[in-house]
């Protein structure tokens, strides 16, 4: 637990202005992007401190998997139903705005405008799928 971390403070419901979406996962939370760059803008993070997407290691591979799960599901509750027409990913560092790893839920990903479909590009030198 970073007490500095912006994050850490959700995942542990110290920062009351941010609302948790149900969660499968007690390990995992998720809520909306403050700045949503789709209609559907979700955030799935670890409760534990994790740094990034560099530092993630074989045995974090059943995590990342369910992060995954979780923004799926999440979409589904809130009646987004083409998971063909969804991007999720995270930032690559030195591109992470928050070190805490974050998977970005976007959808749909064909309503993302300009700007976004550059910061959220699939596997590009800055976000990875």
């Amino acid at each position: 637990y970073d007490g500095k971390c912006v994050f850490c403070r959700i995942a542990r419901r110290e920062e009351p202005g941010t609302a948790l979406l149900p969660c499968e996962y007690e390990d995992l939370v998720c809520f909306r992007d403050i700045r949503p760059d789709a209609p559907h803008h979700y955030l799935v993070v670890p409760v534990e401190h994790m740094q990034n997407c560099k530092t993630l290691k074989t045995e974090h591979i059943p995590i990342v998997k369910r992060m995954m799960e979780v923004g799926k599901a999440v979409l589904q509750r809130n009646n987004f139903s083409d998971l063909n027409d969804v991007r999720m990913g995270f930032h690559w560092p030195p591109f992470c705005s928050i070190s805490h790893l974050h998977l970005h839920v976007l959808a749909p990903a064909s309503q993302l405008g300009f700007l976004s479909r550059l910061l959220y590009r699939i596997n590009s030198y800055w976000f990875i799928t």
